[in-house]
């Protein structure tokens, strides 16, 4: 299974944000010039993500995005469930396949992808960011850079 870009840029964007300081906000402009992700696109996904209350999102002057709950509590089931347009592996309706019913591939693949799911249901937005202690220097960020504090 491969996840669309949508959640990739998502899951990198809770990242980014594990590794500031509890009460920092930074800007979508910031998380967009350190993963290189259009500005854009970026505001649909911080959008999506504090709809979903896995981000805080302040408007204006002092305004900014942080976590919107103890990365602890962030599941990666979760938020690839909330990001993912679908998570069926394949749609032998559209088009229609001529072996459709006489066929094991869809249940073998729904299988596999939900043993995916099961492995990442076992693992919080922590789990990534207590695993690498360089993650701040990878991003080329320190406390220092932050500009908005809550």
């Amino acid at each position: 299974m491969q996840l669309t870009k949508y959640t990739d840029f998502s899951l990198r964007t809770l990242i980014f944000l594990a590794v500031q300081e509890p009460e920092s906000r930074v800007t979508i402009t910031q998380v967009s010039e350190h993963f290189q992700i259009p500005r854009n696109h970026l505001i649909k996904i911080v959008h999506h993500l504090g709809k979903a209350g896995f981000i805080d999102t302040v408007r204006g002057k002092g305004g900014g995005i942080r976590l919107g709950m103890p990365a602890q509590e962030i599941n990666l089931r979760a938020v690839v469930e909330t990001t993912e347009e679908t998570l069926q592996p394949v749609n032998c309706a559209a088009p229609r396949c001529p072996i459709m019913g006489g066929c094991g591939l869809q249940g073998m693949l729904f299988n596999a992808q939900e043993a995916f799911m099961r492995e990442l249901e076992k693992y919080s937005l922590a789990d990534i960011t207590q695993r690498s202690s360089n993650l701040p220097q990878l991003l080329n960020w320190s406390s220092e850079n932050a500009r908005f504090q809550a």
